[in-house]
């Protein structure tokens, strides 16, 4: 039962934080290029990946964490709907092109944001 708290708080915090980038940097309700969507799916990438370190590989946190920090607040936070939903809507609006390249763009960016964060991550933490 505490694990679906941690995962109900953590997600609480994650969608505030989420909100919260978009309506603070970026004018999300716009037909503009989602650039709130792509930082948070990078940002929460890369607190993804030095989350998995800390707690999976060198447990420097309880496992009880990861149901907190990953599964709520990180999934929260990272937007894959809004992205898929950003990425249909340039594509509607008659640019497939700039919906192509934000849809690579992200997986691309978000595959390196996680990938250098558990390398360095374990860096400095051996």
């Amino acid at each position: 039962m505490l694990n679906w708290i941690a995962v109900a708080f953590g997600g609480a915090l994650g969608a505030m934080a989420r909100y919260g980038l978009s309506t603070l940097l970026f004018d999300a309700a716009s037909n503009k290029f989602p650039y709130a969507t792509l930082t948070a799916n990078v940002l929460g990438s890369l607190a993804v990946g030095i989350v998995y370190v800390v707690i999976v590989e060198k447990a420097m946190l309880p496992p009880e964490m990861r149901s907190l920090l990953m599964v709520g607040f990180l999934g929260a936070f990272t937007t894959f709907s809004t992205f898929s939903l950003d990425a249909l809507g340039l594509w509607q609006n008659g640019h497939l092109a700039l919906a192509l390249a934000y849809a690579l763009g992200t997986v691309v960016l978000c595959l390196a944001a996680v990938t250098i964060a558990v390398w360095l991550t374990g860096l400095f933490l051996n």
